[in-house]
């Protein structure tokens, strides 16, 4: 059975960052991920002590959030947790959400009835 925690304030990096490198693989640094965490909502799923799903917002509390991201792990994909994920997401944001999606996930959104919006950009800090 998956648990759900809305706003969890006890997930720790080195959890996020096993389930990430399974997602997308990275040399993530722990200090920085927790420090991340800290500053954003975070929804978890759980089968029993295995971080399976991560969806996090960025807001500034009255004009703008973004999902930073949604992970599922792969084995735990197609068994309705992205979508619970979003609905809580949904249900627990005091702004409009924004983000962008991998092409091969906006198939999942749109059978979510989330309509796609601005087209968005992307700045490279370490190019400039």
């Amino acid at each position: 059975m998956i648990h759900y925690i809305n706003d969890d304030k006890e997930l720790k990096s080195e959890c996020l960052i096993e389930m990430a490198n399974q997602v997308w693989p990275g040399a993530y640094d722990v200090r920085r991920m927790q420090e991340a965490i800290d500053r954003t909502i975070n929804i978890t799923a759980w089968h029993g002590s295995k971080l399976v799903g991560c969806l996090r917002i960025l807001s500034d509390g009255y004009l703008f959030g973004t999902i930073t991201e949604v992970l599922v792990l792969k084995e735990y994909q197609k068994r309705g947790i992205g979508r619970e994920l979003m609905r809580r997401a949904m249900d627990l944001t005091p702004t409009p959400l924004f983000f962008g999606a991998q092409p091969e996930a906006e198939g999942f959104y749109e059978k979510l009835g989330i309509e796609k919006s601005l087209q968005s950009f992307y700045i490279d800090k370490k190019r400039n």
